[in-house]
């Protein structure tokens, strides 16, 4: 079960991240700094991905796990911020750091999302 759910969850999360990447650096483009055009990503995708996620790879979304769907999400925003200001530092730019991450972020979220989101009662 934990495999084609984890391939289902990749699957749908690569639209997502695609969309989600795309308005991030639509952001940076227009001249954001990297934490508020993360921040609005991250917002502008999160009902959309409350369902699409809960609904093809958990099997259902109840408006009742929203809270913790977005207090993952919070999780994964600051895990975020924290790895891009360090890949700054290291010299790297934003669109390759944030880049870097969006993997080890996609299996965060997944784990925070079975564990703490869906699979909570």
């Amino acid at each position: 079960m934990l495999n084609s759910q984890l391939v289902r969850f990749l699957l749908v999360g690569g639209l997502n991240t695609i969309v989600g990447y795309a308005i991030f650096a639509l952001f940076i483009w227009a001249g954001l700094r990297y934490p508020i055009a993360i921040g609005l990503a991250t917002v502008l995708g999160v009902a959309f991905n409350f369902q699409s996620t809960g609904r093809l790879v958990f099997g259902g979304a109840r408006w009742s796990q929203l809270l913790r769907f977005v207090a993952a999400y919070a999780v994964v925003y600051l895990v975020n911020i924290g790895a891009v200001a360090l890949m700054l530092r290291a010299g790297l730019n934003v669109y390759m750091a944030n880049a870097i991450v969006i993997l080890p972020l996609a299996l965060m979220a997944f784990l925070l999302q079975r564990r703490f989101v869906f699979g909570a009662t």
